[in-house]
């Protein structure tokens, strides 16, 4: 099913794009920039007579940057050795007690370290050995606070910004990060944003971010979703606050053209329509209650989105998760949940498997069949054992409070072998054959588990417009998500494939994508 399409006044495309992104410039200059990337780079002839320039060329699908470490773990664990804690992660001294998600990015392990009331920093680890991980590079800032998120994009040679960066969050907004020079990240920006209050555990703050660059996606509690100019990583700017009467905005995730936004300790979740990156819109019959399988209303504490599945960790009243079907955003229905003992956290998905803190314990679900889930196994670490983090064969606990030891966060063996199942697309937005796709649309891919970020690139999802050109575009990877932004908008009334080419998008232990997927739809208007 596609999505209605925004109505989009008739400019030309340096124009609809300068209004867009705006720009860290003048007014001039911004379009100059976009009407260089809406002509040069397509081979289209421009307005002045000259020449067409050269025609952009795809780059080959493994032509990502090259990772700077040794990607995911590579050792084998015997059977006594599973769920069994073997290492601790240690964030900077001045906030070893809270911990939360971690991720990768370019080959080693990044972790956040901040409690919510701030002040923290990220920290890099070689995990080729998990059970002896080597720290290899570390930042700080005074205004970081607690990240239950993180994104991130390589912007290649050539882009005025180029340079490898990531988001987080901040006491009063948002940071981004400048991980260019692996020994020592450090901030680029630190965006205030009106109506975020500190100290504010909830009501209040910045809850989780997601970056489909140049555009990201604030969740602010009760403040709704902001939108985020982000074209230069070092001067963001809002450009839409994005009210959700009677939903607190605790996790915002972006699958192309369609966001879901789930509520921080509540049960209602809403779907909106982000064709236009800077105006999202409610879907009719996107707004839902979450539900268990008796039809009975269930509160999540946070919630994640793996390709057409939603998955929320059930808070109070038991722990776990809930899984729903959203492949129709207008009528998303119940599909699944794996009920414990417990109060839910954080959760994640990875080919199959779903990982639930549940405070005092943290479980591994084996979901591979929806209709059969059963637990795996369970993990342990004293302190609120909010988050278990999937990396390859092991999971990275991590406790946000009551840490004990000054460990809040440990490595735990939960498969013997290393991973070398290559990542599968589970969903690309817009859907095969969508019509009415607004022009500013990305295209999203979802995966069976995450995606090393620096993978998603214009190379390994590549745009063909109808006359063959290439469209060059930016890549942005964030969990099991990534996301392919064209530079210019896209013309009316054509039909463009899209083609996520084998041997491009690669999982966090650098295993690539198996086989090529392509799907096609058409842009509004003609």
């Amino acid at each position: 099913m596609s999505l209605p399409a925004l109505p989009l006044p008739p400019l030309p495309r340096w124009a609809l794009l300068a209004l867009l992104l705006g720009g860290t410039g003048c007014a001039g200059d911004t379009a100059d920039k976009a009407a260089g990337t809406a002509t040069g780079e397509t081979g289209r002839p421009d307005d002045s007579g000259g020449p067409a320039p050269t025609p952009f060329v795809y780059p080959a699908a493994d032509a990502m940057p090259p990772l700077r470490g040794p990607a995911g773990p590579a050792r084998t664990f015997a059977e006594d050795e599973l769920f069994v804690n073997c290492a601790r992660l240690d964030g900077g001294e001045e906030s070893y007690h809270h911990h939360n998600l971690v991720t990768t990015y370019r080959g080693h392990l990044v972790l956040p370290w901040s409690p919510e009331f701030g002040t923290g920093g990220l920290s890099l680890f070689d995990m080729s050995d998990p059970c002896n991980p080597v720290k290899v590079g570390q930042g700080w800032h005074n205004r970081m606070r607690e990240s239950h998120a993180m994104g991130f994009v390589h912007l290649r040679e050539g882009d005025p910004h180029a340079g490898d960066y990531a988001v987080v969050t901040g006491t009063l907004g948002i940071q981004i990060w400048d991980l260019s020079t692996l020994e020592t990240p450090e901030v680029v920006s630190y965006l205030e944003i009106e109506g975020i209050f500190y100290p504010d555990a909830y009501a209040r703050v910045v809850l989780s971010v997601f970056w489909q660059y140049p555009w990201l996606y604030v969740a602010g509690a009760d403040n709704g979703v902001y939108v985020v100019n982000t074209e230069n990583p070092a001067a963001p700017r809002v450009v839409k606050q994005v009210p959700l009467d009677g939903l607190r905005a605790g996790g915002v995730f972006a699958l192309g053209d369609l966001m879901m936004v789930t509520a921080a300790e509540g049960a209602q979740v809403q779907l909106l329509d982000i064709g236009d990156p800077a105006d999202p819109q409610p879907i009719p019959g996107g707004r839902f209650t979450l539900t268990d399988r008796t039809g009975a209303s269930v509160e999540a504490y946070h919630a994640n989105l793996s390709g057409d599945l939603a998955f929320f960790a059930r808070k109070e009243g038991g722990g776990g998760f809930i899984a729903w079907d959203i492949s129709d955003p207008s009528a998303p229905v119940y599909r699944s949940e794996g009920y414990v003992d417990g109060n839910g956290g954080y959760v994640y998905h990875d080919e199959g498997y779903v990982f639930v803190g549940n405070s005092s314990i943290a479980h591994v679900f084996d979901a591979r069949d929806l209709d059969d889930v059963t637990v795996l196994g369970t993990g342990h670490l004293t302190g609120d054992l909010d988050t278990i983090t999937p990396y390859g064969n092991v999971a990275v606990l991590s406790v946000d409070d009551d840490a004990e030891d000054e460990l809040a966060s440990a490595v735990m063996p939960w498969r013997a072998d290393p991973d070398t199942t290559p990542p599968a697309v589970m969903r690309i937005r817009p859907g095969d054959g969508a019509t009415g796709v607004a022009p500013t649309a990305r295209i999203g891919v979802g995966l069976t588990e995450f995606v090393e970020p620096s993978s998603v690139f214009a190379g390994s999802i590549r745009l063909w417009h109808a006359d063959g050109s290439a469209v060059d575009g930016w890549g942005t990877g964030q969990e099991a998500i990534a996301t392919f932004t064209p530079k210019a908008p896209l013309e009316a009334g054509v039909t463009y494939t899209v083609e996520v080419v084998a041997g491009g998008l690669r999982d966090l232990n650098d295993n690539a994508l198996a086989e090529t997927v392509t799907t096609t739809f058409t842009v509004a208007g003609g």
